[in-house]
């Protein structure tokens, strides 16, 4: 078998920005899904019962579908309501739901393994509320959460891969709508 790299050389350019759209796409993806999950964390970790079941149910929810499902869902359920997003942001907008879910309880996880002795001291010197939670919870979660945040982000990237098969799938779908309305034209003329 003859292996020939001369395509990948012509193509180079298109692989290129295949690479800066995964990577561009990917790290807003974990930056935003990392934000959105500290919030969730915090409510998951919230002392009122009614806040922590809704954000369950959310949570579990977006954990619960497949990724490519969600994607599609983004892509073609919204605009039928009305939400139109062109295909980059529906990409993010799929990434950063999917994965929100995941770093929420990545987050969750590793504070509810903390030491109770730290809040405590953080309480003791005055810290409250959110005060409490980004200056003295949020730090140490995030330190002893980095492998696990390294292996969602791995995830991210690996996600970006789906995305081009939904603009495949597009792309079919267009072809087959394209013929079905010729066909009906010319049913219609024949009538």
């Amino acid at each position: 078998m003859i292996r020939d790299f001369s395509i990948v050389l012509e193509n180079m350019d298109r692989l290129l920005i295949g690479l800066m759209n995964t990577l561009v796409l990917s790290t807003i993806g974990l930056l935003l899904s990392l934000l959105i999950g500290v919030v969730l964390a915090a409510a998951l970790m919230a002392n009122n019962r009614f806040v922590v079941r809704l954000t369950r149910a959310l949570v579990d929810t977006m954990r619960c579908i497949p990724f490519l499902l969600l994607a599609y869902l983004v892509y073609y359920a919204l605009p039928s309501v009305g939400l139109n997003f062109n295909n980059w942001t529906s990409g993010l907008l799929a990434i950063v739901v999917y994965n929100a879910g995941y770093m929420a309880e990545i987050l969750r996880g590793v504070w509810a393994q903390l030491p109770r002795e730290s809040m405590d001291a953080g309480s003791a010197f005055g810290f409250y509320g959110w005060n409490l939670y980004l200056r003295i919870i949020l730090p140490q979660v995030v330190l002893a959460a980095i492998p696990m945040i390294g292996n969602q982000s791995i995830q991210v990237i690996k996600d970006t891969a789906f995305l081009s098969a939904v603009a495949l799938y597009c792309a079919m779908c267009s072809v087959i709508e394209a013929g079905v309305r010729r066909v009906e034209r010319i049913a219609q003329v024949r009538r």
